[in-house]
């Protein structure tokens, strides 16, 4: 008992080390050069992109938020009232609301039971579940520039869509119980691996690029708002439609809802890869 007990200590306390590391690295920060432009400090924000991106590069960039300025201007119920700050949002708080009701919280909280009931310790179970989503972390990392965010987004969702189906029929009666035990198993081990390529890093890169400046960190708010609201719901009534509904109806339930992200990403997600901030902004605007 004590053991566990220090375990659990450590746990926590080792979450302190990456928290303080990013507390200090945050003194080395670059100050926003978009906000400090707004602001009036033209001087400052030039001299911030060319830290960033260097001198040659830096006059270009003021040159991008000098236009972008003068859009808002232009058109300002673009941005705060007009269909292109509802279409944003709600596609950002979609793509945040489908990413909870694909059930992958569902999966984090209860994998140890599907693990155990297959003869598998849950320090095992914890290892496998991590190691397969650190793998599609690292992978989701290498491609993101080099396929795009959508592309990711839309296979991502697939993936999980196929994941549920092989959960879904390891919870069928017509299967022997070894054959059951090994599908519900790699389903759940696929399920993972394909959220981390797409569907878990993926929705928060996409969002703080494809919001206009002006509403981006109230959008945010309100996305990740929907994001915690499904994500507790999730998570409170799991448990009770498994036992109402059972795993074959609740799996093909998220199943569904996957494959209705991976029609909402075709149709509505916009592609930002190896676009800046401001040319997506501009993008936004209506054209003369």
């Amino acid at each position: 008992m004590r053991l566990w007990l220090f375990r659990w200590r450590v746990c926590f306390g080792v979450s302190t080390i990456p928290a303080a590391i990013l507390a200090l690295a945050m003194v080395f920060c670059a100050e926003s050069p978009h906000w400090l432009y707004k602001q009036g400090r033209t001087a400052e924000a030039e001299v911030e992109f060319e830290r960033l991106l260097g001198v040659s590069e830096a006059k270009f960039a003021i040159s991008q938020l000098s236009k972008l300025v003068t859009g808002f201007f232009r058109y300002p119920k673009v941005i705060f009232y007009s269909r292109v700050r509802f279409a944003v949002v709600f596609i950002g708080s979609t793509l945040f609301a489908l990413q909870q009701l694909s059930g992958i919280n569902a999966v984090f909280y209860f994998s140890s039971t599907v693990f155990k009931s297959a003869g598998v310790p849950s320090d095992v179970a914890n290892v496998c579940i991590g190691f397969a989503n650190l793998t599609g972390s690292i992978i989701s990392t290498v491609l993101m520039d080099k396929l795009g965010r959508k592309v990711l987004l839309f296979w991502s969702f697939f993936g999980m869509a196929i994941s549920m189906i092989i959960q879904a029929t390891g919870a069928s009666s017509l299967l022997l119980n070894t054959g059951a035990l090994y599908l519900s198993v790699g389903g759940m081990l696929m399920f993972v691996f394909t959220f981390a390529l797409g569907a878990g890093p993926v929705p928060g890169l996409l969002l703080t690029e494809i919001f206009p400046s002006r509403i981006r960190a109230k959008a945010m708010a309100f996305c990740m708002s929907v994001h915690w609201v499904c994500n507790f719901l999730v998570g409170l009534l799991f448990l009770r439609l498994l036992e109402k509904l059972g795993p074959q109806l609740l799996y093909s339930m998220f199943a569904t809802f996957c494959m209705m992200a991976v029609i909402f990403v075709k149709r509505n997600v916009v592609e930002t890869k190896a676009k800046s901030l401001q040319e997506i902004e501009i993008a936004l605007l209506p054209q003369d």
